[in-house]
């Protein structure tokens, strides 16, 4: 009868190490897939980035192409945006700091 409770002991004592492997296979698991989607949202907003560097560049080249035509009411826009964009981030950086 003793041999059979001590066969029981280590199959539970096993059970146990098996089932503690078990949840640390899954906390490396959830990890890598933790770690694979926050790459996949950096990646996302690098290219998210590049595409908006890429657009700003072009509206400051068609804006540099108009102030450069000489024409007023074109200049005068040109400035009133640069003034807006400068007063819209100023009230955004006061905001939050």
């Amino acid at each position: 009868m003793s041999e059979s409770y001590e066969r029981e002991r280590q199959n539970n004592a096993r059970l146990d190490e098996l089932s503690a492997k078990v949840s640390a296979l899954r906390g490396v698991t959830v990890d890598i897939y933790d770690s694979s989607r926050a790459h996949e949202v950096i990646d996302s907003t690098s290219d998210t980035f590049a595409s908006m560097t890429t657009q700003i560049k072009g509206s400051a080249g068609r804006l540099g192409r108009m102030a450069a035509s000489g024409n007023k009411v074109a200049i005068l826009k040109l400035s009133g945006i640069l003034i807006a964009t400068f007063v819209v981030l100023y009230y955004i950086w006061r905001l939050f700091f």
